[in-house]
Parts: C-alpha cells; sequence; structure tokens
C-alpha cells in the first residue's frame, strides 16, 4: 500500500514538474519572437585601446630611478596618485634610507617631473632639485597610514598610573 501510495506520489509530482516547463501556447499562424540578446548599448560598450610605442605604463615607472641635472639619483618613483578624473595628481618619491628603510616619501607636482626615454625600453625621469631639498619636503602620508608621534605617545605613558602591586596576605 506504501509503495503505491509513494508511487502516484512521484508520478504525480514528475507530470506537474514537466507542464511548468511547457512552451506557452501561441495563437496559430504565429511564430515566436526571438529575444533581442543580451548586449549593452553602443553607448555604453568599453573602448578598447592599443599600446603606442610613446606610452609609458606605471608598472616600468615605480621603482625608476629619479636624477637631477648633475646626473646624481636622487630618488625613485614609489607610486603615483591619480585624482578623481584619472589623470596624475602628484609622483610620490622615495628619499633617503637603505633597502626601503628610513625611506622618506615625499609627493612631487607632476609638472616637475621630467619623464623621457633614452631609447625603445629605458625611460629616464629627472628633477630639477636635489637630495636635501626633497629630503627637507613635507612627509607624504598615506590616508590611514599616519603614523603615530613619539611625543604623543611618551605624555600618554607619563600621564598613565602604573598598577599597584599586590598586597601581601
Amino acid at each position: 500500500m506504501r509503495s503505491l501510495l509513494l508511487g502516484t506520489t512521484l508520478l504525480v509530482a514528475g507530470t506537474l514538474g514537466a507542464l511548468a516547463q511547457a512552451p506557452e501556447a501561441t495563437a496559430p499562424g504565429t511564430a515566436p519572437v526571438p529575444a533581442a540578446p543580451a548586449t549593452l548599448a553602443n553607448d555604453l560598450r568599453p573602448t578598447f585601446v592599443a599600446q603606442n610605442p610613446t606610452d609609458m605604463v606605471t608598472s616600468k615607472l615605480v621603482g625608476l630611478m629619479i636624477q637631477n641635472g648633475a646626473n646624481e639619483t636622487i630618488g625613485e618613483i614609489a607610486d603615483v596618485v591619480l585624482d578623481e578624473k584619472s589623470t596624475v595628481k602628484s609622483w610620490v618619491v622615495g628619499v633617503g634610507g637603505f633597502l626601503g628603510i628610513g625611506t622618506k616619501y615625499v609627493a612631487i607636482d607632476p609638472s616637475a617631473l621630467k619623464l623621457s626615454r633614452t631609447n625603445d625600453t629605458t625611460l629616464k625621469a629627472t628633477i630639477d632639485t636635489n637630495k636635501d631639498q626633497l629630503r627637507a619636503a613635507p612627509e607624504y602620508i598615506y590616508l590611514g597610514k599616519a603614523k603615530t608621534d613619539a611625543k604623543t605617545d611618551a605624555k600618554t605613558d607619563a600621564n598613565t598610573k602604573p598598577a599597584e602591586p599586590a598586597k601581601a596576605p
């Protein structure tokens, strides 16, 4: 009895599923209209650009050594800051330090840094300044990465009372 009831339930459920998937009835003499393909409108399509020999890619600029007029290496490009219109707002330049330790980062106006090609594969960055002027420039601090002030930390430590030692019973 149980198997008959189970078999009937499965048969009805299978039939209802098949009927739910059946195509809708169309009027006699009319063919179904195919749907338009799901594409973007022409004004929303992305524009693809091929690289020109004169283009410079940031992967080749970051890490590029910067020289002054006397051909002294005075820093290296550490980052590129873009504004909301995707134009270069500043070049972040690392000065001083050794192997990234003690390096100070300063933001340079894009018009101050001259980029040129020495040949098809080599780029050159030059700036009309010296290492001392770059070291004296205000430090570029990344948003959310502000350094804590050592003086502020010392004041906080001096104002905090040490925990009282536990009394012996």
